[in-house]
């Protein structure tokens, strides 16, 4: 059974971790609001001071301090679009703050199964919150749930993906 769950209580669960979150990615762009002005200044070509993104490194240097994992694995298309390349052009400041990213190319899912709804969190390894996006990419809703089977189902599909996956320093794309 699953509940909606807002986006500040996504933050919240991300920052109250007590040993670690997993993130699954599965799509190729999104249409975060957030987002959207930062990456159109990447497409200008303009500098951008990522002060927008203080709260999130901020809380992964302090999980990494208390000794708390953050994981995340991302499901690309190769050749990579647009919001790709900008994301993996500052990926490194989440890596230097603590999260481990890693990146799979598509065309090694072939014999993966992995959850329908795409993309999730499992934190703590009690609870998962799925991101429900539409077609443009934005997103939709949020759910939770911590019923065993599923929890397990996704911590199963996240490690079967992170094995085969690429460390963002390795990774070159195609």
């Amino acid at each position: 059974m699953t509940r909606p769950v807002t986006y500040d209580e996504l933050n919240d669960l991300c920052r109250g971790i007590q040993e670690s979150f997993t993130h699954l990615e599965t799509r190729d762009a999104y249409g975060t609001d957030v987002e959207s002005p930062h990456m159109a200044k990447w497409r200008r070509g303009e500098a951008d001071d990522f002060a927008w993104l203080d709260w999130w490194l901020q809380m992964l240097r302090g999980h990494r301090a208390a000794g708390r994992t953050c994981r995340r694995a991302r499901i690309v298309s190769e050749p990579l679009c647009d919001y790709q390349r900008w994301t993996l052009s500052h990926a490194h400041l989440f890596v230097d703050a603590g999260e481990d990213i890693r990146y799979l190319p598509r065309r090694g899912l072939t014999n993966l199964c992995l959850p329908g709804s795409g993309d999730f969190y499992v934190f703590d390894q009690r609870l998962v919150l799925f991101l429900h996006y539409a077609g443009t990419g934005t997103n939709a809703s949020f759910e939770i749930t911590e019923d065993p089977q599923v929890v397990h189902t996704c911590q199963q599909a996240f490690e079967a993906v992170w094995a085969r996956a690429i460390r963002f320093r390795d990774y070159r794309p195609q």
